[in-house]
């Protein structure tokens, strides 16, 4: 009976070296090899040029990467790029790339999961069901592939990282946070944990724990509606976690760690975008700093929502501009290839 090969990027650095040791090689050898995993994005135990061919093969033999390979990339009309990825076990995830050239700013947005267990009425991801957690190595292989892409097509490289793809990233909080900490250690890409946003539907013991590591990176609350009555019609995960309960924890990672929050705001016509609604958001940010992105519905396949109209978001944005909230109003970024915010279903 043959043994199942482990992913060699499932270990640590000290596991590397007791394995390197203990097969009579080297110490420095496993620092090189860390190297290759994290440091240079190999996916290929022969590319590592630096190793002898004996060592090569032992990792070969024993040991698998479980990388991500492209499976096809689609381009929108505003620039924006959609790449669908392939999984060692045949699974697909999608990535997308978010370029603002004028601004010099270029976004990466990573999946979490092989789909979601939320079932957020509005989202076509929710309409998926969860297969499985993605591992670090899945998760900073995406920021990888999408980086050269922004090379490639923009002579840039990657800015921002936003983890607002497919999946809730806080029900696999282990392999998120592993994931960032290959892609700002040293030892990775050493991106600045500062350009890094967490979105949550709102878990809140999940929020305290942030609070609780200290993590460095910036939060985002996929709010939506701003009283428990709607917000559990559209997201059922407030049942659990309703809005008083959401506040007092995100009042928590603030205290703990004075790190940027957001609430993103998609506005549905005549659900979520009136006077009232916006005054019951106004009382949402009042216990801590907090930027408001609205955001353009992005229409998806059986759902019945409508977006809001162009005047009646700015009607709204300056409702919450005059009682001294942060906004910001994003207009939809490549929606032509179903990249936008709540469309990412495969496709």
């Amino acid at each position: 009976m043959t043994t199942a090969k482990i992913d060699i990027r499932s270990l640590e650095l000290n596991d590397i070296t007791d394995w390197v040791t203990g097969s009579g090689m080297p110490k420095f050898r496993a620092k090189q090899i860390y190297e290759w995993l994290w440091l240079k994005g190999c996916l290929d135990f022969d590319e590592m040029s630096n190793l002898p061919k004996d060592l090569r093969s032992r990792l070969q033999e024993e040991f698998t990467i479980d990388g991500i390979t492209e499976n096809t990339v689609q381009k929108s009309d505003d620039g924006t790029m959609k790449s669908r990825f392939r999984l060692h076990d045949g699974a697909m995830i999608e990535s997308v790339l978010i370029p603002v050239p004028y601004d010099k700013r270029f976004t990466v947005c990573v999946s979490s999961q092989v789909g979601c267990s939320l079932s957020c009425k509005f989202c076509a991801t929710g309409q998926m069901k969860r297969v499985r957690n993605l591992s670090p190595g899945e998760i900073y292989d995406q920021v990888v592939a999408v980086n050269k892409q922004s090379l490639e097509h923009f002579g840039h490289p990657l800015t921002n990282i936003v983890y607002m793809g497919m999946g809730e990233p806080l029900l696999t909080y282990r392999n998120v946070l592993k994931s960032i900490e290959h892609i700002t250690g040293d030892h990775g890409l050493g991106m600045s944990p500062r350009r890094i946003t967490v979105s949550t539907a709102g878990i809140a013991k999940m929020i305290r724990k942030l609070g609780d590591d200290e993590v460095r990176f910036n939060l985002a609350l996929s709010l939506h509606a701003a009283d428990d009555a709607k917000r559990n019609e559209i997201m059922p995960i407030n049942e659990q976690n309703n809005l008083d309960v959401l506040v007092d924890a995100i009042e928590y990672f603030y205290q703990k760690t004075r790190n940027k929050i957001s609430y993103e705001y998609i506005a549905f016509q005549n659900y979520n975008d009136s006077e009232e609604d916006a005054y019951n958001l106004i009382n949402l940010c009042k216990k801590y700093p907090v930027k408001v992105n609205i955001i353009e519905y992005n229409p998806i396949e059986g759902v019945d929502f409508i977006k809001s109209e162009e005047d009646t978001i700015d009607r709204f944005a300056r409702i919450l501009r005059k009682h001294d909230v942060m906004v910001t109003v994003r207009r939809s970024r490549g929606k032509d290839i179903d990249a936008a915010c709540g469309q990412l279903a495969n496709k």
